[in-house]
């Protein structure tokens, strides 16, 4: 038996005798003189551009340089095809053109190796655009081959983990991640052009504030203090508002110690905007018109497709009173709902599970996401959220029992959360301190943040702020089911041995 544990542990894998094979194909172009990595390669034409051009530069002098996706050697004669990160095109080589000695080195090149290639354009008789090569170098040789077959269960977890073999054999992935370059650059067109300052705050803070969520904890040593890296940036961009800076924004990255899934992921994108002097009507007004100027500058309709789902963007959306929505799918009266033993004792009635540790918010929470959230395809703003669950939103004047909020949901999905903001300093501070009773975040070491009050007491105007996530934004407007999907590098589990 341990005999053979052994051979079993020294037996070389498929893979394994490929790598040899390529290592072997190094050390000869090596011996004969050829650098298998050497410095850069001036190329006249992308590919897209030699693509684009066609006939055009039919007969004429081209250089490019690519990753070789495929290759059939047929003696005297090749072709292969070279990809860059525009597009892929032939290459015809010839022995006699480029020499025994050059067709000798292009012999010892595999699928996978980059290459510079300078030839004339030519097409096939097929009518396939192709470069006749007259001069070859490697430019970077590829000891792994990359895969035939790239599906299936287990593949899926490999792609996340070795994204950039992704990227290489699936096309589609690439035009994911272009398409969420676009949007974000969408979106900061969209509001440099309304005079929004774009800026950045810190990622690394003393107080974990801004959200409700669990946060990561580091120790920097000079200062011999704890940071948290941030949950949110809200709070410090509304210092910013009362420091005279009236319509900002922010790109950014947060931090949440909490479960991962298909919706969630530990590091994630905001978009968080704020605007002096206006409401949270305002914020809705601004969430539609930005995905109007998405949706014409990237999409050119006002559709999106999710696999099987047609989702129709046109505004205005619909706005719908959260308790009208919960009744509704619930049968259960929620505005009667008076303290966490009653909402327990409703979810219970309703079948939906929770944790003791959770809030009387929380239970809501999970009941919305059982019997409400998944019936919102089409945009919808829920709104008249319960104050006491919002404490950095402003109560409704002829009601103080409901904020001034709304949760924009698309798809199943919450995509957006605005409020109009509580500037009130007095006010923010009981609530505040009436939000640590919260056996959650007791847990997770929430405090009243006092440098926060302070600038409040400095003043504040009347403000609106609205939260999007862009990960989700990206899920939607490419019809990903998984978060993963859009983030290059989700967060995934050490490899086993």
């Amino acid at each position: 038996m341990q005999e053979s544990r052994e051979n079993s542990k020294n037996s070389k894998s498929p893979i394994d005798d490929l790598i040899s094979q390529r290592r072997q194909k190094m050390k000869e172009l090596r011996e004969k003189g050829v650098d298998p990595y050497p410095n850069g390669f001036d190329a006249t034409h992308c590919i897209s551009d030699i693509l684009k051009k066609g006939r055009e530069l039919e007969g004429k002098a081209v250089s490019a340089h690519g990753r070789i996706m495929s290759m059939r050697k047929m003696g005297k004669a090749s072709f292969i095809h070279i990809q860059d990160m525009t597009g892929r095109v032939q290459a015809y080589l010839k022995r006699d053109d480029v020499g025994s000695e050059n067709y000798m080195i292009f012999k010892l090149l595999d699928i996978g190796d980059f290459v510079g290639l300078s030839g004339k354009m030519f097409y096939t008789k097929t009518g396939e655009l192709t470069i006749h090569v007259e001069s070859l170098l490697p430019l970077a040789k590829s000891l792994r081959p990359l895969p035939e077959k790239w599906h299936g269960l287990k593949d899926v977890e490999t792609r996340y983990r070795q994204r950039y073999v992704d990227l290489i054999v699936n096309e589609d992935v690439k035009e994911v991640f272009r398409l969420r370059s676009g949007i974000v650059q969408a979106i900061r067109k969209f509001l440099d052009e309304k005079d929004y300052l774009e800026v950045e705050t810190p990622m690394m803070q003393s107080i974990a504030g801004g959200a409700t969520a669990k946060p990561f904890i580091t120790h920097h040593e000079s200062l011999d203090m704890d940071l948290y890296l941030r949950i949110a940036p809200e709070l410090y961009l509304k210092r910013l508002v009362v420091g005279g800076i009236e319509k900002v924004y922010e790109i950014n990255r947060n931090f949440r110690n909490e479960g991962i899934s298909t919706k969630h992921n530990p590091e994630f994108t905001m978009l968080e905007v704020y605007n002096a002097y206006t409401d949270y009507t305002s914020m809705m007004e601004l969430c539609e018109s930005l995905f109007n100027f998405i949706t014409k500058e990237l999409l050119g309709k006002p559709e999106v497709q999710s696999r099987e789902k047609t989702i129709n963007l046109k505004t205005p959306w619909p706005r719908v009173s959260l308790y009208d929505i919960l009744k509704e799918k619930t049968g259960k009266d929620f505005s009667e709902v008076d303290g966490r033993d009653d909402m327990a004792k409703l979810a219970d009635s309703l079948g939906v599970k929770y944790s003791e540790d959770n809030g009387e918010h929380k239970i809501m929470e999970h009941i919305f996401d059982k019997f409400v959230q998944p019936t919102l395809v089409d945009p919808v703003f829920i709104v008249d959220y319960p104050a006491k669950h919002s404490p950095l939103a402003k109560p409704k004047k002829d009601n103080p029992k409901i904020a001034q909020r709304f949760e924009l949901f698309i798809n199943g999905q919450e995509i957006a959360n605005a409020y109009s903001e509580l500037n009130d300093p007095i006010q923010q501070r009981a609530k505040m301190e009436e939000q640590m009773k919260d056996r959650e975040l007791k847990k997770e070491g929430g405090v009243v943040d006092d440098d926060y009050i302070r600038a409040l007491e400095y003043g504040m105007p009347p403000c609106s702020g609205l939260g999007i996530g862009v990960d989700r934004l990206v899920m939607l407007f490419t019809g990903s089911a998984s978060i993963r999907d859009v983030i290059l590098f989700p967060q995934m589990k050490k490899e086993s041995d």
